[in-house]
Order: C-alpha cells, then sequence, then structure tokens
C-alpha cells in the first residue's frame, strides 16, 4: 500500500487466513450474531422481480430478457430497500449487494438484514463482496465446481467471522472506500472509454479501406448503392456471391456431442474476427465426422461467417482438421480475382454490416439464408491494391492492438489496487479514523 497510509498502534492474529493480522482494537464476530436471515414470502403477484448481478440488486428487464419471470410468487421472498440480497447458490460468478428496491427475489438466495442499526451495513457489504471477488468463501462451499456451482450453506454462512472494528470505525472505513473506490471506478471508465474510441477508430480504418481505398486521389464513381455510396473508378462493384467459389452451407441434422474427438466449431466460437476456441469447447466423434462435412471440407484461409445467433461475425480457417456446426457458412474467394483476406475484411466493414441487417429477417435473432446473400453487393479493387489493403489494415490493427492492451493493463491494474485497497481497509491494515476527503479532489476528478 501507499506510503501514505498509516497503520494502527498495535497487532493481534485474527486466525483467519484471509483477515492476517488485524488491529488489537478489534475483535470477531459471526455473521449469525450481526444479521438475522429473512424469509418473507410473497404469495402473490404485483411485485417487482429482483435480480442480483455484478451491477447491484436491479429489477429483471422483460425486453432485454436478463433473468427469467415466474408466473408463480408462492415461494418468492420479499425484499425491501436495505436488504442485502445474495446469490449464495453459485461462488463461482454470483455476487451480493443491498437493494435499493422493494420487490421480490428467487427462493434461491438469501436475503438477510443487519441486526444493529448502529453498525455500518456498507462496511459488512465491502467484506461480503471482497469475498466474491477473493473467492474468501470459497472453501466454506459445497456442489459442484465443474458444472458451475458452488454454494454456501445455511450453517457455513452463519459461522462466518468477519472483523468487527466499532460502529464509527466502521462508517469511517466505508466512506474511505466509498471516495477512493469512486476515485479509481472513473478512472476506469475512462480507460474503457478509451478503449471503446480505439475500437472504433481501428473499425473505421477498415471501413474506408475496402469501401474508398487507400489513394485519397483516386477518381470515385457511385456505386449504385445506398449503403456503399461514392467507390473508387477503378473497383468492380459486383453481386456478392460473384466472385466467390461454391458456398457451403453447414446446415443439417446437429450431431451427437462428444466428450473428445474433433473440435466442432460452432457460431459462438466465431469472435471479433477470429475463430476463438475457448468461448464454446464442443465435439463430435471421428465417425461423424465424414457426415457433418459432406459438403465441403475447409483449407487454411477460408472465410467463415455465422448467419444466425450472431449473425455477420466472419473469422477465417485456420485449422482444417476441425468441423463445422450449423449456423456457419464458408466462403472461398475465385483465385486471381478475389483474396480472402479482403473479403474478410469486406464482410467486416460497416457499410457491409449495414446491408446485412436490410435484408436480414427474424423476430427473436435476426439471420439470413444463403439465397438472400445475392441480394448484397461486393466491391472488387484489382488483386494488387486488395493485398495493400490487407497489408495497410494489418499494419493499422498491431498498432490499436497494442494501445487497447496497453488500456486494458491499466484497468486490470487498478482493478487490482481496488481490492487491495477495500481488503486493507476493511482488515485494518490501513487506519483510515484520520481520513478527510478533499475538497479539491471530486472537481478534479471529473474534469
Amino acid at each position: 500500500m501507499s506510503a501514505s497510509y498509516t497503520s494502527y498502534p498495535a497487532y493481534m492474529d485474527s486466525q483467519i487466513a484471509w483477515v492476517g493480522e488485524m488491529p488489537s482494537s478489534w475483535h470477531l464476530k459471526k455473521v449469525k450474531f450481526l444479521f438475522t436471515i429473512k424469509k418473507r414470502i410473497a404469495g402473490s403477484l404485483g411485485h417487482d422481480v429482483l435480480s442480483v448481478t455484478q451491477r447491484g440488486v436491479v429489477k429483471k428487464d422483460i425486453d432485454s430478457g436478463e433473468g427469467q419471470l415466474s408466473t408463480d410468487y408462492s415461494k418468492y421472498q420479499l425484499v425491501y430497500p436495505g436488504d442485502f440480497a445474495m446469490n449464495h447458490m453459485d461462488l463461482l460468478t454470483g455476487y451480493v449487494d443491498i437493494s435499493r428496491h422493494e420487490g421480490v427475489t428467487s427462493p434461491d438466495y438469501r436475503v438477510f438484514t443487519l441486526d444493529d442499526a448502529q453498525n455500518c451495513a456498507k462496511y459488512f457489504l465491502y467484506i461480503y463482496q471482497l469475498g466474491y471477488q477473493k473467492k474468501i468463501f470459497f472453501h466454506m462451499g459445497q456442489g459442484a465446481s465443474h458444472l458451475g456451482r458452488w454454494r454456501l450453506a445455511t450453517e457455513e454462512f452463519k459461522e462466518m467471522e468477519f472483523p468487527f472494528p466499532s460502529p464509527i470505525e466502521q462508517h469511517k472505513i466505508a466512506a474511505f472506500l466509498d471516495y477512493e473506490t469512486a476515485r479509481i471506478d472513473r478512472l476506469i471508465e475512462k480507460q474503457q472509454r478509451l478503449i471503446e474510441l480505439l475500437k472504433e477508430k481501428r473499425q473505421a480504418v477498415i471501413s474506408h479501406a475496402v469501401t474508398k481505398g487507400l489513394n485519397p486521389d483516386a477518381p470515385m464513381k457511385d456505386s449504385g448503392v445506398e449503403w456503399l455510396g461514392q467507390v473508387p473508378e477503378h473497383w468492380t462493384v459486383a453481386g456478392f456471391k460473384k466472385y466467390i467459389g461454391p458456398i457451403v452451407d453447414y446446415r443439417g441434422r446437429t450431431p451427437e456431442k462428444t466428450e473428445s474427438g474433433v473440435f466442432l466449431v460452432t457460431a459462438r466460437n466465431i469472435k471479433n474476427g477470429n475463430v476463438d476456441y475457448s468461448l464454446s469447447e464442443e465435439f463430435i466423434s471421428d465417425n461423424d465426422y465424414p457426415e457433418v462435412m459432406k459438403r465441403g471440407k475447409p483449407k487454411i484461409g477460408d472465410v467463415l461467417f455465422t448467419t444466425e445467433a450472431p449473425l455477420g461475425e466472419v473469422a477465417q480457417v485456420d485449422d482444417e482438421s476441425v468441423a463445422f456446426a450449423q449456423r456457419i457458412i464458408k466462403f472461398r474467394g475465385l483465385e486471381n480475382i478475389l483474396t480472402n483476406d479482403y473479403l474478410k475484411l469486406f464482410i467486416q466493414s460497416t457499410p457491409f454490416q449495414d446491408g446485412l441487417m436490410t435484408y436480414a429477417t427474424g423476430s427473436t435473432a435476426l439471420g439470413i439464408k444463403v439465397e438472400r446473400l445475392s441480394y448484397l453487393k461486393q466491391l472488387i479493387p484489382p488483386i494488387s491494391e486488395q493485398k495493400q489493403i490487407v497489408s495497410t489494415i494489418k499494419l493499422h490493427h498491431i498498432k490499436y492492438g497494442r494501445l487497447i492492451a496497453t488500456a486494458m493493463e491499466a484497468i486490470n491494474l487498478m482493478k487490482e489496487r481496488r481490492t487491495v485497497l477495500i481488503s486493507a481497509a476493511v482488515t485494518g491494515k490501513i487506519d483510515v479514523r484520520a481520513w478527510v476527503k478533499l475538497k479539491e479532489a471530486s472537481a478534479s476528478d471529473a474534469a
């Protein structure tokens, strides 16, 4: 921690691993002597349904599909503003927060309240949230971690021990953390906005290069296509499929999944211009491979395109031994006319994506059938110019990639500092009793 923070005069061993040494003036207190678990059954309709998320306790959004609404509230729990709500059924990805809303929440959540009004709820919330972030409660959990579930049973929850400073210190620690974490969060938001801006600029470079070319002085002509606008005069405007070899649509029967075998690339694996094998790990048997791939096996560099859920993601084949699932189409540009590298970039461009959405159909998930691709257009620069465009964009990708990586590293460091600061404050490693909020800090941070 920074040298600007002082320590308490004396410490003692808490005998708890995540707490370590704590101030001698503090003591430990079990959750069961601090909180009361509430079981207020709603029993009727007409309540807002609440969900515990990383953004807090929020009202479930029907339109966005966040969470599911129940038709039976007979077991749902009432939640009032100021109640703690905890997803104790999932210590891996769950969370805990204090509700700002009145409503009902799943019977699988744990709702509890602080017994003594003199104590500071926000102080204990920082401890609970730290427990999720650092997996402090994980060793007390029960369940199957390989299934992504690890729950904290009621008795283990009640027996947890927390550092317990005086109520005055609790409030001071909470005020200190509210202020300092807000400062860090604002810095994180600035870096996140920078990353979004860099991604937008990177996308703009792709879109301009594949539709306007690299020469700003090149004579232009009207493409005759609204979403393409003016294009270089010497480029060919053609139907999207005209200079693409036989298109392979991997629709058909979903093969039986196996625990090992041939990797099955699904639409979920195709993201941000690459095949990300970590996003979905499914396999089919070697025996099913010939049937699944009977329409056409891939070659390195072939372009993969997702037709639905999500629509319009694109990547290039980097492994010929994989299989492809439904909702994936494979393209290959005609030799000496259209390179796969340029084709991929053209599909990624904003104008093409806008055109794609014009012809997409579907109510719950937008999609497009192979036949409707005929309505779209393709720009064909000379082969030498295609290669030059691809090389230029690769250089820009490297530049923007480095800038984005630097911003991501800064975010990770700030998040780490935030966690370390919270841990140090709630365990007494730093003494904030004399801390005073700086008057000028809020104005400079807001700038």
